[in-house]
């Protein structure tokens, strides 16, 4: 029907044709030490020639089964000239690239991962660069994907056509043809929230053009202005991925924290051009901001990201754990501290008496925790102070419901809040018992 949907990308840019010539090189070097007792690891001219022999005798290894590297007056001696003349066979080009092979198993296997599929629902699989000519790699790949890669396209010349007809289509050129690419972001889009947290709105590999929104609030009373810092990685935390972007909303109405309602919007078109923009829907006021593609990660960057964050992911999720448990806890005692001020003169003065007991030792374990060096003990003990609180503001909060459902009663008007979500009694949310929904989360945003 003429739509090609990306499911996925993955790879390694530092695996490459470059590298299999640099095993050839090395042989060349060894033997010729070994056999002539010269090391021309330190001649710059002999290695010029050493690398371009290597790639040739590469490229002649994936029609024949041996080839023959002559290189006359490679260097000199005392005793005269040496001439460098070896013979090298595929088995031995096998022997010396095996791991270079293999690391093709991690991207292949991390490409259907993200896409969700397995290798036997794949229809085809096409070779694309140069090194895919090697028949150790189409093996590997055929080992992979249980199909015979398919050799009807020239690897060299692939992309730069796939390349052509999309630079085509985004500008509008007829020539292009009935073909309509859907692109997927290679890394995922996040915001800083509190505690250093980056908040995803946009996920990795997620097809383009997209657009996605959220709702946040202000993490301190009075606040009346935000900044917001866009990041671009698979990391758990702001400081460890890349900051594509920061901008200002002020002329936020002063009110107490989790109040306010900021939407923030990620909108991708079909460029890969990123636009962000925040606006407080309380009084309509929005700015923005727009990522070019000049600012997105080059394709090191990106894998490098790719594999921080596996290679970071346990740690990472031992500190946001930290980090989530206080701001629940600090959340959490906001909403109690707010409904005391509401409905604690109904309660039973013994039942009062226990929450603010429990929640004076929460604040105090809350006060002295820090989030970037609790231990796991701290973050149990954190954990079982808020639920016990809970448990005894359950009468609080009861109370707060029936309050609000009289209130509405009373009015005449207003719906039926006896099962309201209390957005904000979990999680980040800093909804202030309103009803913003459990994607309220608290921004951990700057004071003006």
């Amino acid at each position: 029907d003429g739509v090609i949907e990306v499911l996925s990308t993955n790879g390694d840019t530092h695996l490459g044709g470059d590298d299999f010539d640099q095993k050839i090189m090395n042989w060349m070097i060894s033997e010729f030490k070994r056999q002539e007792g010269v090391d021309l690891s330190g001649d710059k001219m002999a290695l010029q020639r050493l690398k371009e022999a290597a790639e040739k005798a590469k490229k002649e290894l994936s029609s024949a089964t041996t080839t023959n590297i002559n290189l006359p007056f490679i260097t000199a001696t005392s005793e005269g000239p040496k001439h460098f003349d070896m013979n090298l066979t595929r088995a031995k080009f096998d022997e010396l690239t095996h791991d270079l092979v293999e690391m093709t198993t991690v991207p292949v296997q991390n490409a259907l991962k993200d896409a969700g599929i397995t290798a036997s629902e794949l229809g085809q699989v096409l070779l694309v660069g140069g090194s895919t000519r090697i028949p150790a790699v189409q093996e590997k790949v055929k080992q992979l994907t249980g199909k015979e890669p398919s050799k009807n396209l020239n690897p060299d010349e692939c992309v730069a056509l796939g390349a052509c007809i999309q630079g085509g289509k985004l500008a509008g050129d007829a020539g292009a043809g009935e073909i309509l690419l859907l692109d997927v972001t290679p890394l995922s889009l996040s915001i800083e929230t509190m505690g250093g947290v980056a908040t995803r709105l946009i996920e990795r590999n997620t097809t383009i053009p997209t657009k996605k929104s959220q709702i946040f609030s202000t993490a301190a009373d009075n606040q009346t202005a935000v900044d917001i810092n866009v990041v671009q990685g698979e990391r758990q935390f702001a400081r460890d991925n890349k900051s594509l972007g920061q901008f200002r909303l002020d002329g936020i109405p002063p009110a107490r924290r989790g109040v306010p309602q900021i939407e923030v919007t990620f909108d991708i078109d079909a460029n890969g051009i990123v636009n962000v923009s925040a606006k407080d829907l309380g009084t309509g006021k929005e700015q923005h901001i727009t990522i070019t593609s000049g600012s997105n990660m080059s394709d090191a960057e990106i894998d490098r990201a790719v594999k921080e964050a596996a290679e970071y992911e346990a740690q990472d999720k031992k500190r946001k754990e930290a980090i989530d448990a206080k701001n629940d806890a600090d959340s959490f005692v906001f909403q109690t501290e707010k409904a005391l001020e509401e409905v604690g003169d109904k309660l039973d003065p013994s039942d009062k008496a226990n929450v603010e007991a429990e929640l004076n030792n929460l604040k105090e374990l809350a006060n002295k925790a820090d989030a970037e060096n609790m231990t796991e003990e701290q973050v149990v003990e954190l954990k079982a102070a808020q639920e016990k609180a809970m448990q005894s503001a359950q009468k609080l909060f009861e109370k707060m419901y029936e309050n609000a459902q009289a209130g509405a009663q009373g009015a005449g008007a207003g719906p039926d809040m006896s099962n309201m979500n209390m957005g904000g009694m979990s999680g980040n949310a800093g909804s202030s018992g309103s009803s913003y929904g459990d994607d309220v989360v608290d921004g951990d945003y700057k004071e003006v």
